[in-house]
């Protein structure tokens, strides 16, 4: 499978996972304990992976499975700082409002660039460098309000300390981004054996969450396993396979692609979302000239550079040239 219907897949499915979410509302919440919908996807990751995994292992010769603890102990790691990333995410909303969270979560996609450069060593050109930074300011120009409203003044009256938890968010968003790109990569392992650990981890740290929710609430709703599908449906259940399948689409997108191809990808379902939200809900859209750049961010960073920019004509080789004049010379004489 080509990685640009892979990506278009994963820019579909992410951009309908807010609308999905929007519409398992009723009267404005949750029935449902949201904490479940993460650990549900995870087992179904888990399972999905496992499967395939199971039928690989029919064939002969057996696939490529590392079982070494120092290379098994490595797959926790992504999810311990999305576990951290989590938490500094609610700590960015308790000083900064939705929509100054929201612009500055662009961030990202820049230091996405600057982490896939040092950790992985993928160089970049100064065209994809500038494609990068106009990506950032596609998504915030298409997320920022007019001047008239209050949100304009908002992003300005934040305390320090909100803008300092948005940049190290960013961070760890990336860094967890890269580093499991690092892991796919690292040997030739099967995907669907590298997808059993990171998940299988993944489902235990979730669990772990739901765990550290019954101790803070005392306990007082029951345990989470007694009251696990409370209040779910079928649009429940939607965005529970719908958040499962988009990261099965990542770890691929990981392992045969690169981070890039991942940030576009949901950068461009957060741009899909805007047009669907206003077909769907009546949404007032900000400015569509956050969509025009981030088309143009696209073509600049995947398009050869040929079809950018005008090369000069091919010179000819010098030796050729002396050839020429010697013959003339001769020639002449």
């Amino acid at each position: 499978m080509q990685w640009y219907v892979v990506g278009s897949l994963l820019t579909v499915l992410t951009s309908s996972q807010g609308i999905l979410t929007t519409l398992s509302q009723s009267n404005g919440g949750y029935k449902y304990d949201y904490a479940t919908v993460p650990f549900l996807a995870e087992i179904f990751k888990l399972l999905v992976s496992s499967a395939f995994l199971w039928r690989e292992m029919q064939n002969s010769p057996p696939p490529k499975m590392t079982m070494e603890w120092k290379s098994v102990r490595l797959y926790p790691i992504p999810s311990i700082i999305y576990l951290i990333h989590n938490n500094v995410q609610f700590a960015t909303l308790t000083y900064v409002d939705t929509s100054t969270y929201q612009i500055m979560g662009n961030l990202k996609i820049v230091t996405t660039g600057i982490l896939f450069r040092l950790f992985l060593k993928r160089k970049l050109t100064n065209l994809q460098w500038m494609a990068i930074v106009l990506l950032a300011v596609g998504t915030t120009t298409s997320q920022v309000k007019g001047c008239g409203e209050a949100s304009c003044d908002s992003f300005f009256s934040a305390p320090i300390q909100g803008y300092l938890f948005g940049v190290l968010s960013a961070c760890l968003s990336a860094l967890a981004g890269v580093y499991t790109e690092f892991l796919m990569k690292k040997n030739n392992d099967i995907l669907y054996w590298q997808n059993v650990q990171l998940y299988t981890f993944g489902s235990i740290f979730n669990m772990g969450r739901l765990l550290m929710d019954n101790f803070r609430s005392g306990f007082e709703a029951g345990p989470w396993w007694q009251r696990l599908l409370n209040g779910y449906n079928m649009t429940t259940w939607l965005v529970v396979l719908n958040l499962g399948t988009t990261g099965l689409l990542v770890s691929w997108l990981m392992k045969y692609a690169d981070n890039i191809v991942k940030v576009y990808a949901t950068s461009m379902a957060m741009l899909l979302t805007m047009v669907l939200s206003v077909l769907l809900f009546n949404f007032t859209p900000t400015l569509f000239l956050g969509i025009i750049i981030c088309m143009m961010s696209l073509h600049m960073y995947f398009a050869p550079p040929s079809t950018l920019v005008d090369l000069p004509l091919t010179v000819k080789p010098v030796s050729e040239s002396v050839s020429e004049v010697s013959i003339e010379r001769r020639t002449a004489s």
